[in-house]
């Protein structure tokens, strides 16, 4: 029993994510860490399966990775550690990158009788917890998404057009519009409707690679994303990865699963162009794809 408390607690001091199968993948066990990177106490998960809506890794085209290419299954199944990369579900519907380790449990006989995997944040979320806290003595921070507001993308697409004026530094221009979002605030009231905002703001934030590029909130339920050193085929790769990640996020409200999806236009800048223009072809190219039927990208 002691041995068994000196285990637990040290798992709980761990910093990474751990938590323990059966055969099953129906889980046993999950520490601190795991409650913190994901927002799910282990009351909440004990003893349900990793793919009952708790984790629900996908990868980055939003293909389920608990259906087909779960580690957990391949390590045990073939009895070696496996490594990935995947996008996790987070308790407030936002999908947070980790990387995962998983290895093999076995009785004293050598059984295989489940699996042990550990998971880590991969997003840079301390170097971004520092840039929201300088920001926001410069209130260039929306308070409700704690993404980069209207008057900070103004500034920022006046420093991108002197960078690409002066040295031909290229960059790119991604607008996203949440589709049919006038139905979830008419559905589920406007507390949901902001709750959305911020899964969609978590999900860009957690996700967007390059520290070059830079996320706002340009206004009510448009979001956009300022893209540097990239070319249009870049620029594309980007919004659709983020819009794939925001269609595979959801909320849970009313005991109904709320999922949404976005539209967006992208475009690079070219040689004429100024923030006004750059951002009325994002804005047209978004409504192209609302148009073309929604939860797509347009790019010129």
């Amino acid at each position: 029993m002691i041995q068994a408390e000196l285990v637990e607690t040290l798992l709980d001091n761990l910093s990474e994510g751990v938590y323990f199968v059966d055969c099953e993948r129906r889980i046993s066990y999950w520490n601190k860490a795991a409650e913190a990177l994901t927002g799910r106490t282990a009351a909440e998960v004990l003893g349900f399966r990793c793919a009952d809506n708790i984790l629900v890794h996908t990868d980055d085209k939003g293909t389920s990775l608990c259906l087909n290419g779960c580690p957990l299954t391949a390590t045990m199944a073939d009895g070696r550690p496996h490594e990935s990369s995947a996008f996790m579900l987070h308790r407030d519907g936002h999908r947070v990158p980790v990387n995962i380790k998983v290895m093999p449990m076995r009785d004293e006989s050598g059984v295989i009788i489940g699996a042990i995997e550990t998971f880590t944040d991969n997003s840079q979320n301390f170097q971004l917890q520092e840039q929201v806290a300088e920001l926001e003595k410069l209130s260039l921070i929306d308070e409700l998404t704690r993404a980069g507001n209207r008057r900070y993308a103004n500034i920022t697409l006046e420093t991108k057009f002197n960078e690409f004026n002066r040295y031909d530094w290229p960059f790119g221009v991604i607008m996203f519009d949440i589709d049919n979002f006038k139905s979830v605030n008419d559905v589920y009231g406007h507390d949901t409707g902001d709750d959305v905002l911020k899964m969609i703001a978590r999900t860009i934030m957690a996700n967007i690679r390059s520290p070059q590029s830079l996320f706002f909130r340009w206004g009510g339920e448009e979001f956009v994303i300022v893209g540097t050193n990239v070319d249009g085929i870049q620029l594309y790769e980007i919004a659709e990865r983020m819009r794939n990640l925001v269609a595979g996020s959801m909320l849970t409200r009313q005991d109904r699963e709320i999922c949404v999806t976005v539209s967006a236009g992208v475009t690079v800048a070219r040689p004429g162009d100024d923030p006004d223009t750059i951002m009325r072809r994002a804005d047209d190219l978004m409504y192209a794809s609302k148009k073309a039927g929604k939860n797509r990208c347009t790019g010129d």
